[in-house]
């Protein structure tokens, strides 16, 4: 008998070693930790609900605690429709937010004001906040806000951690006036 002796895959440096990047080690740990700040004002909020729920268990996602605080967060879930004057105030709990931090817009009205085009209902929170991830859906089922949170685990496993200090991101974060 005998024995085909092959040689290791990339990134193995002897035996039970395995090599990796810093950024790709961090990437894993920030995309099973990330902690979410719901921001739910109308329908899209019940289907968040659902979707925390034991059905859908959005906790087997790593995100088993819901933050009511900005400052504890780092991922931003606006639900349901924003009105202007709430703009400034969603803007000022994106701002408390620390680095690094990511927006999902779920639903019609918070990706684009839904079938609400009045001059009271702010059509999109790209207005004032920039957006990683847009759910669609008035509202979107259980399975489509999963579906946007393991678009941003994917954001988040592959972002580079100098990203955020890059002129490219300082750039878009003036062009919403957020210091």
């Amino acid at each position: 008998m005998s024995v085909n002796i092959v040689s290791p895959p990339e990134g193995m440096a002897g035996e039970g070693y395995y090599l990796t990047s810093f950024d790709k080690a961090i990437g894993l740990a920030r995309k099973h930790s990330i902690w979410p700040l719901p921001f739910a004002t109308s329908c899209c909020g019940i289907e968040f609900m659902a979707t925390m729920a034991a059905h859908y268990d959005f906790a087997r996602f790593g995100s088993e605690r819901p933050s009511f605080s900005p400052r504890q967060a780092d991922l931003l879930m606006v639900m349901g429709t924003i009105a202007k004057k709430m703009g400034p105030i969603l803007k000022h709990v994106y701002t408390q937010m620390a680095e690094p931090r990511w927006v999902i817009a779920v639903g019609a009205c918070a990706s684009s004001g839904g079938i609400f085009d009045t001059y009271s209902v702010l059509q999109g929170i790209d207005k004032v906040i920039p957006v990683d991830v847009y759910v669609p859906g008035c509202p979107p089922r259980p399975e489509a806000i999963i579906d946007g949170f393991m678009k941003i685990q994917d954001l988040v496993a592959n972002e580079s951690l100098r990203r955020r200090n890059s002129p490219e991101y300082q750039e878009l974060l003036d062009s919403y006036n957020i210091k």
